[in-house]
């Protein structure tokens, strides 16, 4: 590893700044989904396990300023419930209050400060507020990928200051984000679909420098479709940009990257679940018809190139897979791409929220060499961006 992990740290008896990502979705004052929870929770048991007295740090919400319904407590609860030890809180992060907790600590405990962004100084970086925080700890350790494309006080001004170390889901994180685009083994297919080109125009271009084929799918490829002269109906397109997507092609071609585009559609004239549909070739698409999915000979042409590949990165459905039946292209090539991975073919690495939620649809997301929970930073990463939380980690 290129990064300072919790194999360099020496953490009995010292206090460890923890930075975790907590940002969970709450329902009538309880967690309603644990996923980030669970993930830390090996990375704080090590800590306690081996003496270490475990300091979390966690934003939640956007607050402007000290606000009760933004406050980490109810989270304490149960991140106690799924470590299966007590969880001390303090109500704020710095000051009299944290210190305090802070000294009230012995080997092995855990406890988490207030929200820190009930406080202006974590998103400004402000180093008054990084010393405050730094008075707390012996050491830092970030373990929170999904805010490190974020500058501020807990996920970077912190590891600037103190002893910093990457957590093992952190280390996870950066291992599989290595195995996926930084030294991967070829060739490499990347899946990218989607709504809006808008939204990835810095990721298509930074693709088709890093890869050896790129798909591209979702209402995405309408507009490359739109941009190339083909006929595409009322599908959903950004006709704006035809301009770009000719220059993204442009730079495939420069780079000997191959663009795979849809070669049937799945075809309504409305855009609701169980819409009456047919499926055409992508040069007979009606005028009146909307393309909501990929059709079968697409399919076929995408697995064909997974089949040739050694490394598989994927953002963003392939279709409207949130209304059935347009869900079928994307789970059949999530299932395909799934089945190659268990048969120790591929090197699968995923991410984005709505990623997440497909493969999940598919019930193949456990299956996937990694997939990340990290949305804004794994974007982008696959941007080719430096993420100022995972930089300041770095040996």
């Amino acid at each position: 590893m290129k990064f300072r992990t919790l194999d360099h740290a020496d953490v009995r008896g010292k206090r460890v700044l923890l930075r975790v990502d907590l940002n969970v979705p709450m329902e009538h004052g309880r967690v309603a989904d644990a996923t980030r929870i669970e993930r830390v929770i090996p990375t704080i048991r090590e800590i306690a396990n081996k003496g270490g007295r475990v300091i979390l740090l966690a934003h939640f919400g956007r607050p402007k300023g000290r606000d009760p319904k933004e406050s980490l407590k109810p989270v304490a609860e149960a991140v106690a419930a799924a470590l299966q030890r007590p969880v001390a809180f303090a109500a704020d992060c710095i000051g009299e209050e944290a210190m305090g907790a802070v000294a009230a600590l012995k080997d092995g405990d855990v406890l988490l400060l207030e929200n820190t962004r009930f406080h202006a100084g974590e998103e400004k970086n402000d180093p008054a507020f990084v010393e405050e925080l730094a008075k707390l700890g012996d050491l830092y350790v970030n373990d929170a990928f999904s805010a490190a494309h974020r500058a501020h006080a807990s996920t970077e001004g912190l590891a600037r200051v103190l002893p910093a170390y990457a957590g093992r889901a952190m280390q996870a994180e950066l291992e599989a984000l290595e195995k996926g685009l930084e030294s991967p083994t070829r060739p490499v297919v990347a899946i990218v679909g989607g709504a809006k080109v808008s939204t990835k125009i810095d990721l298509l271009e930074n693709l088709v420098g890093k890869v050896d084929a790129l798909v591209i799918g979702g209402g995405m490829a309408n507009t490359f479709l739109n941009a190339m002269g083909v006929g595409i109906g009322r599908s959903l397109a950004e006709r704006d940009l035809a301009d770009t997507a000719l220059r993204i092609m442009d730079k495939a071609r420069e780079a000997n990257c191959a663009i795979i585009l849809p070669v049937d559609g799945v075809v309504a004239q409305e855009f609701k679940a169980q819409a009456p549909h047919h499926t055409y070739g992508i040069d007979a698409i009606p005028a009146d018809g909307m393309i909501l999915d990929i059709g079968s000979q697409s399919v076929d042409r995408i697995n064909a190139a997974i089949n040739d590949a050694a490394t598989l990165v994927w953002n963003g459905p392939l279709g409207a897979f949130e209304h059935p039946p347009f869900d079928q292209g994307t789970v059949a090539v999530a299932r395909h791409a799934a089945q190659r991975t268990r048969e120790g073919r591929l090197v699968s690495v995923a991410g984005g929220g709505d990623t997440v939620a497909a493969l999940n649809h598919a019930g193949v997301a456990d299956q996937f060499t990694y997939v990340s929970t990290a949305g804004g930073a794994f974007l982008e990463w696959l941007e080719g961006k430096a993420l100022p939380g995972v930089e300041a980690l770095r040996k």
